[in-house]
């Protein structure tokens, strides 16, 4: 694993093949025939499933029957695929009998599974509620959110009450689907769902600015009100200046939503909104629990900005809640964004009583997550200097952080260090045995996986490879990642590596291939080797060929024009068609860390916040208090860079101590408390992308 470089060079394609071929044959599967001869055959053999991908796109069925017929008569062990999409292209027209002869054929398989969901979407379209019913008990994955609404609609169209589900299904939905839609316009015909419910979804789709959800969800009482949501969408200032009143529940819901709207881009104007006029008008018409739930929205949206402010609107909702008979519901990560304005708070000493109220009013869930375990052990301790029962309190803290610091992610290493344990890797576990690795190679799911991802097929291959895992223990997982650690396709050797429980292999999870590359492109720029494979890890999994969905390339994904402003900057010749050859973009992406590290003083953290969301973010999310840099991580507002920062510098931490083979310590990789850039230090490159 270590130091290998085969990945650099470009594989060809017939050996990529040609190994997916050879796994199939060790996996017991039969070889087809078009893999039995050398050359051309090989090729001619691949392009059935190709052929048969392209006919799919092209909904072309006289050549999908041909390319199903064409693989089941050489007994391709991918026939399965192409049996899926040819009857999957004509399942409007389909039959149960039809289903129940492809389930007979692949039984206990992944596309068995997927036809299921798929086949169950088409009876929720056709409101074929008896054949739901039948169908959906026998749906292994069941992750399908508007399946989940059919069969609900289902049970309720023969006689159950499912109310409670189908309010919780529906509340998740995130976009409009005919599923959960047509669930929450049924029950609400049948008044299984009442106004309070319809009203509380529209409160979150518009917190999560969703429109065409909550103009939904106000549909169903009037649909003036729909129309009005429209209004209060566009322009909520104008919305309640010229037309919002509290005359009615309508109307006083309607004004709650266009407070909550306004709240998202102006939250110190929602708040002077509410405190000088709506308030006491909505608490009269709606209750001191509605009025809480705007309240926590404008404080969410305030600590998403990072403002001050959103202590004291956490505290007015908090007011208003205590005069609440019910049970107060508000935003989604309303309570996590409450604990980081704590963090925040009091210029940067944080508020630790306020941490602790949050935590501690989150769900059993939610609390267990390392974030919160963390700073809930942070509060305690910083709860316990001051208090009569310190001690009692520390003890808490370290029954806290103890099971904390054995996982090895970001907060798991900051609980080792409050402990005064430096990062270590941990013990690595018994090598597999020989009847482990050929039980992974025997898995014909895993074959399969393989061999669609060396056909290009990387999306289904994925699919295919997670769906074999379930059910594997420890021992079996990192047998399943070594085969494809093997096979170089690194991001399922590393996230298969990551399911396991009790057996941690580090080396299988932390990879390091184009090690001499990489080391050297590090070294040349200046940087820190364990940084840029902790950055690599994230950004890429090592995938040379990986393109976001906003167009990032390579193992570094960058973007074009960085790549090209990078280029320039440091005088390297540089075509557009170079972005994915592994030297080059790995010489472009370190040439522009070590130019990102440069312009934020050294400062990691702040400079993998802006590889991720860019500098004028990173600039940005700087200001305030100074933070620890834990405390400045958590509070990052894009929940997508808070995370990667986080893992990209547990990333590198871990891949020091692979490197050097010594302890690490994370907070000294976090470096001094980050605050606002000092006026004698350098401008900012306002050119920098």
């Amino acid at each position: 694993m270590s130091g290998n470089n085969k990945a650099l060079r470009p594989c060809a394609w017939a050996g990529a093949l040609a190994g997916a071929v050879l796994l199939m044959a060790s996996a017991g599967a039969p070889v087809p025939a078009w893999a039995q001869a050398p050359g051309s055959a090989a090729v001619a053999g691949a392009d059935v499933v190709l052929e048969a991908r392209d006919a799919l796109r092209r909904r072309d069925r006289n050549r999908l029957a041909a390319a199903r017929a064409a693989a089941a008569a050489a007994r391709s062990p991918l026939a399965s695929w192409v049996d899926y999409w040819e009857l999957g292209n004509r399942l409007g027209e389909a039959s149960q009998s039809d289903l129940n002869e492809f389930y007979s054929r692949w039984g206990g398989t992944y596309v068995e599974d997927r036809l299921r969901n798929d086949w169950l979407l088409e009876l929720g379209r056709r409101r074929d509620w008896r054949g739901v019913a039948q169908e959906y008990p026998r749906f292994r994955m069941n992750d399908d959110r508007e399946v989940t609404c059919y069969a609900l609609l289902a049970r309720h169209e023969a006689g159950d009450d499912v109310t409670k589900e189908a309010r919780a299904a529906w509340m998740a939905q995130r976009d409009l689907d005919d599923g959960c839609t047509l669930m929450a316009t049924t029950l609400y015909a049948a008044q299984r769902l009442g106004p309070g419910d319809v009203w509380r979804k529209a409160r979150a789709a518009t917190e999560n600015n969703r429109p065409r959800a909550a103009r939904h969800a106000a549909g169903l009482v009037d649909e003036e009100a729909a129309k009005a949501v429209d209004e209060l969408f566009e322009s909520p200032p104008r919305y309640l200046v010229r037309k919002a009143h509290a005359r009615n529940r309508t109307a006083a819901e309607l004004a709650a939503l266009a407070l909550i709207r306004l709240g998202a881009s102006d939250p110190d104007g929602a708040a002077v909104q509410l405190e000088s006029h709506w308030a006491e008008t909505l608490q009269a018409r709606l209750g001191p629990a509605a009025v809480a739930w705007v309240w926590h929205s404008v404080a969410k949206q305030a600590a998403m900005k990072l403002l001050p402010s959103a202590d004291g609107y956490y505290q007015r909702a908090a007011t208003t809640r205590r005069g609440a008979e019910e049970d107060v519901e508000g935003p989604e990560d309303m309570l996590a964004w409450k604990a980081r304005s704590g963090l925040r708070a009091n210029n940067g000493a944080g508020r630790w009583q306020q941490v602790m109220q949050a935590i501690n009013a989150m769900g059993p869930q939610e609390q267990r997550e390392p974030a919160w375990v963390y700073w809930k052990a942070r509060a305690l301790l910083a709860l316990a200097r001051d208090s009569q029962e310190g001690d009692a309190l520390r003890q808490q803290a370290r029954e806290l952080l103890s099971p904390l610091a054995r996982q090895v992610n970001f907060y798991g290493k900051l609980a080792a260090e409050e402990l005064g344990q430096p990062f270590v890797l941990p013990p690595r576990p018994a090598p597999l045995t020989e009847e482990e690795r050929n039980g992974a190679l025997a898995t014909p799911g895993l074959a399969r996986a393989l061999a669609l991802i060396s056909l290009g097929l990387r999306n289904e291959g994925v699919r295919e490879w997670n769906f074999t895992l379930r059910g594997m223990n420890d021992r079996e997982l990192r047998a399943a990642a070594q085969l494809a650690c093997e096979r170089e396709v690194w991001d399922r050797c590393i996230n298969t590596s990551e399911r396991t429980q009790q057996e941690v292999d580090v080396e299988q999870r932390f990879p390091t291939p184009f090690r001499r590359d990489v080391l050297s492109a590090a070294r040349d720029a200046g940087l820190d080797a364990a940084f840029v494979y902790g950055l690599i890890r994230q950004e890429s999994r090592f995938a040379i060929d990986a393109r976001s969905a906003v167009g990032a390339s390579g193992l570094m994904q960058l973007m074009p024009a960085t790549a090209q402003w990078t280029a320039r900057k440091v005088g390297m010749a540089y075509s557009p068609g170079q972005i994915t050859d592994p030297g080059t973009n790995l010489r472009l992406g370190t040439s522009y860390l070590r130019l990102v590290l440069d312009d934020f003083g050294g400062s990691q953290p702040l400079a993998t916040a802006a590889y991720n969301a860019g500098p004028a973010r990173s600039r940005r999310w700087r200001d305030g208090p100074p933070l620890e840099p834990a405390a400045w991580a958590e509070n990052i507002p894009f929940s997508e860079t808070r995370d990667y920062v986080k893992k990209v510098l547990s990333n590198a931490t871990v891949y020091s101590a692979l490197l050097t083979g010594s302890a690490q310590s994370l907070k000294a990789r976090l470096g001094p408390a980050i605050a606002p850039r000092a006026e004698t230090a350098p401008a900012p490159d306002a050119s920098l992308p």
